[in-house]
């Protein structure tokens, strides 16, 4: 994912993804000043949750599934701030 990302599209953002896998390991992603960072484990205040599969994560994280198109389908959810969820697509692009 770290190749994908757009430092100029995460410039001024002070940000946190908490990506919950339903199979998996949780870990959130850190985005501040045009930097991004994965940590593992959960954040305790993230601006939005996003809960899917490990598969579906797979996909995301490969750009083979389009994160919106995997929301629509009901394999992914967010909580929180849904518009930033859908930041994440100009952050990393496919």
């Amino acid at each position: 994912m770290k190749p994908r990302f757009n430092a100029d599209a995460a410039s001024g953002l002070n940000l946190i993804f908490q990506f919950d896998i339903e199979d998996g390991d949780p870990y959130h992603l850190i985005i501040k000043d045009g930097s991004c960072d994965f940590v593992s484990g959960t954040n305790d205040a993230p601006n939005v949750t996003l809960i899917m599969d490990s598969e579906t994560m797979s996909g995301v994280i490969t750009g083979e599934v389009d994160g919106m198109q995997a929301f629509m389908m009901g394999k992914l959810r967010a909580e929180g701030d849904m518009m930033l969820a859908m930041k994440l697509g100009d952050i990393f692009p496919s």
